[in-house]
């Protein structure tokens, strides 16, 4: 955990470079630093470490650039698909608020369509932005004034592309039923087998337990450590994996790399997911903020394994993209400078936080307030 924990000081230092200026400047941080106060909250929604440590980061690192007072911060349960009740009142109780202006929600597990319902019966002033949403597009769509998410169904092409320029002959998935029931996973899932199919790759479906289920995380992951290698001793070292969950990706990364097998890409693609913990990366606080020195670490990790090329990931953080750019979107709401929606400043905020120009954004289809995103790869 301290390593993570590490590699998480890198980006909350990072993230204060990236985004765009908001407020008034004052004084009066915990830690005495200054910070951007609003006139108005922005309350937070996200997992626990355990469940979604990038975007509890990204939530600390906008308390620590706008304040505690100006950022509510709260988390769901991490077996949030039993107790969409807790979830819910998680969301609605930020709303008693009256000085909160939006509620960003990521992920948006189930519950957070019914909490938006409870809360708009009241009011009607709150901007809702919704990532990585966990219910059918149609449903957080027509809730939230935007959600944002990965572009899933591109990535279904680009993943296995890339695994098979790394070399792959297979091409595992590993999911569970819960996932597999969420729309857009399950249309990337059979975007992958239909791109393995034309590019000659040999497609493994191979069923996880759920991180929510009775076995927990720590069964799931246990799971991880024990399957991969059957998979590569079936199929061979040219084999690459993915998994749909977060919890999974770290021990999912240790597997195939004493394997030595092809990993493509994680479920939430970034530089600091599950990568540090799992390939024991620290961070010296004089290249804290420095986004090519982790790449760097990461590469000479895998060049150390003798792994050169077979592993790979975005260059940016693609969950606290989303958290970082909806807060700095939210701000701009909250001061009146922007509408509930608006596609291309959004857009512009996200290339902001990411610095990166190039990023693709497409809508959903029939959806126009449902932003999707695709950045480059890093092949370490």
């Amino acid at each position: 955990m301290k390593k993570r924990v590490l590699a998480f000081l890198l980006v909350a230092i990072l993230s204060l470079s990236l985004v765009g200026c908001g407020g008034e400047k004052t004084t009066g941080g915990e830690d005495g630093e200054n910070v951007e106060a609003l006139d108005f909250k922005i309350g937070i929604v996200t997992g626990t470490v355990s469940q979604g440590e990038e975007e509890f980061r990204a939530a600390e690192n906008m308390i620590a650039k706008y304040g505690k007072d100006s950022i509510k911060h709260v988390t769901y349960p991490d077996k949030f698909t039993e107790e969409q009740e807790t979830t819910i009142a998680q969301i609605t109780g930020l709303a008693a608020d009256p000085d909160i202006k939006a509620i960003i929600i990521c992920q948006a597990v189930p519950g957070t369509a019914a909490a938006i319902d409870k809360i708009k019966e009241e009011r009607d002033d709150i901007l809702f932005i919704a990532g990585v949403p966990h219910e059918d597009p149609e449903t957080i769509s027509a809730r939230a004034e935007i959600v944002l998410e990965t572009d899933n169904l591109k990535r279904g092409e680009t993943i296995v592309s890339l695994a098979k320029e790394m070399g792959a002959e297979t091409f595992v998935h590993y999911s569970f039923p819960r996932h597999m029931s969420m729309e857009l996973l399950a249309q990337r899932r059979d975007i992958m087998k239909e791109t393995c199919e034309e590019l000659g790759l040999k497609y493994v479906e191979v069923d996880a337990p759920d991180p929510t289920g009775d076995a927990g995380i720590s069964g799931a992951q246990q799971f991880m450590i024990e399957d991969v290698p059957r998979q590569v001793e079936k199929y061979g070292k040219d084999t690459a994996f993915f998994n749909t969950n977060c919890s999974m990706q770290e021990p999912l990364i240790k597997a195939v790399l004493d394997a030595g097998a092809i990993y493509p890409e994680q479920c939430c693609p970034s530089p600091y997911h599950a990568y540090p913990g799992a390939l024991g990366i620290e961070i010296p606080e004089e290249k804290a903020g420095d986004v090519n020195y982790m790449l760097e670490q990461i590469r000479e990790k895998i060049k150390e394994a003798d792994a050169s090329g077979r592993f790979a990931t975005w260059k940016v953080a693609a969950n606290m993209a989303m958290l970082e750019g909806a807060v700095e979107y939210a701000v701009d709401y909250g001061k009146g400078e922007v509408e509930k929606f608006d596609k291309e400043h959004m857009i512009k905020v996200l290339k902001e936080v990411t610095k990166d120009d190039d990023l693709i954004v497409n809508e959903l289809e029939g959806n126009t307030n449902f932003l999707m995103f695709v950045a480059s790869s890093e092949i370490f």
